[in-house]
């Protein structure tokens, strides 16, 4: 039922497929997951198919190894009209040691469709119900404003990239 579940974690141990030549798992094996846990608890706020609109401040802190136990934990934080925001953090457990640690962490926003090739369509208010909740509604507000800056100065800035793009040498057969 769409407005009642605000919060996924996915458990699982990180695989020996999952890791890079030096033993860790590699960053886009972080971001899949980061994705698909941001998807589930997007579509179990919403009751809607949901796309990522954005990832805002991805930070790498930590390795993640084979055999660790990751726990991905996506919860909603702020709600726009059809919009949904969500923190999410990656930990990995050291299972020999029970040490836990922070490894990737990151804001994601997605939106709900009406249909997959839809259009946007309205999801549940999401309503802040102590001091943690309201402190990261402020952050995802906060983190809002700045994107919005960035993008009005990405805005001015493309038109002087625009000569760069054109002398990108390109393979020839």
């Amino acid at each position: 039922m769409p407005g009642q579940q605000n919060e996924v974690t996915f458990r699982f141990l990180a695989q020996p497929t999952d890791v890079n030549f030096g033993g860790k798992v590699h960053g886009g094996m972080a971001m899949k997951w980061i994705d698909q846990a941001g998807y589930a608890c997007a579509v179990g706020w919403s009751g809607a198919y949901c796309v990522t609109v954005s990832v805002s401040g991805i930070q790498f802190i930590a390795p993640i190894l084979i055999g660790d136990l990751v726990s991905v934990r996506a919860r909603l934080i702020h709600t726009g009209t059809s919009s949904m925001h969500l923190a999410v953090d990656v930990l990995a457990q050291d299972l020999r040691t029970g040490e836990q640690r922070l490894a990737t962490s990151c804001v994601m926003v997605f939106v709900a469709l009406d249909s997959p090739d839809g259009k946007p369509t309205p999801v549940p208010r999401w309503e802040p119900r102590d001091d943690e909740d309201r402190r990261l509604q402020d952050f995802a507000r906060r983190l809002m404003e700045l994107s919005k800056t960035m993008e009005q100065q990405v805005a001015v800035l493309r038109p002087a990239a625009a000569p760069l793009a054109r002398r990108v040498p390109t393979a020839t057969p």
